[in-house]
């Protein structure tokens, strides 16, 4: 059984995260500027996951690095860019994407849905994948996002492990993620639940995981 599309993911993880949105206190982070439309690495900096060792990894815990990350070629692409398909031959596979001109008004919204079947299709055949992007919905330029995060998404077929992380997820410049239900639990008192979720998610906006995966015959051959 493969892992679910980084799309997939990423629509899980903004389902879950609205869901949050609408149980725990949030942070306005409308006041931040925008960065440029076609900036791929404009993300802001956040703390560095831990680097997963193949061993020992419990079914789901914290988002952590795959151990390839450290070998990773990264292509990385701008807005509405199509990866070339021969990318599907390569393994690992590391891509980064810009998506933050989603947006109605000037046509990017067309450019990144047309863009959209090449990116998948690369991913078809590689045993070892990791995608960064960055999104940013928006009806026009400038206005503030009706949904927008940072994301990692990666699995290793091989090592039968995957992860997804999502940083400053926002909803109409809201953010919503575990780091908020942590902070909410703490100025409510709730110290013990806060450390427990907080491996999961400890600034506002962020959610990350790590999940085992099905055994895969065709990629443990590669080891």
């Amino acid at each position: 059984m493969s892992p679910a599309h980084p799309r997939t993911t990423a629509a899980g993880f903004a389902l879950a995260l609205g869901v949050c949105a609408t149980l725990f206190p949030s942070h306005d982070a409308s006041a931040a500027p925008a960065g440029p439309a076609t900036a791929v690495h404009a993300a802001p900096t956040v703390s560095s996951p831990a680097v997963l060792t193949p061993s020992d990894v419990p079914p789901v815990g914290p988002f952590a690095e795959p151990g390839f990350a450290a070998t990773c070629t990264w292509h990385t692409f701008g807005e509405g860019e199509r990866p070339p398909l021969w990318l599907m031959f390569a393994n690992p596979l590391c891509v980064e994407y810009s998506k933050r001109d989603i947006t109605f008004d000037d046509g990017g919204a067309l450019r990144f849905l047309a863009a959209e079947p090449s990116r998948f299709a690369v991913t078809m055949l590689t045993c070892r994948y990791y995608q960064k992007d960055h999104w940013s919905v928006q009806a026009t330029g400038g206005a503030v996002p009706y949904v927008a995060w940072d994301g990692q998404y990666w699995w290793d077929r091989t090592g039968r492990r995957a992860g997804a992380r999502l940083t400053h997820f926002s909803v109409a410049g809201r953010t919503a993620g575990i780091g908020d239900a942590v902070a909410a639990l703490r100025a409510s008192d709730f110290d013990d639940l806060a450390d427990a979720l907080s491996a999961y998610g400890e600034e506002a906006g962020e959610t990350g995981l790590t999940v085992a995966l099905p055994s895969d015959p065709g990629c443990a051959l590669i080891g």
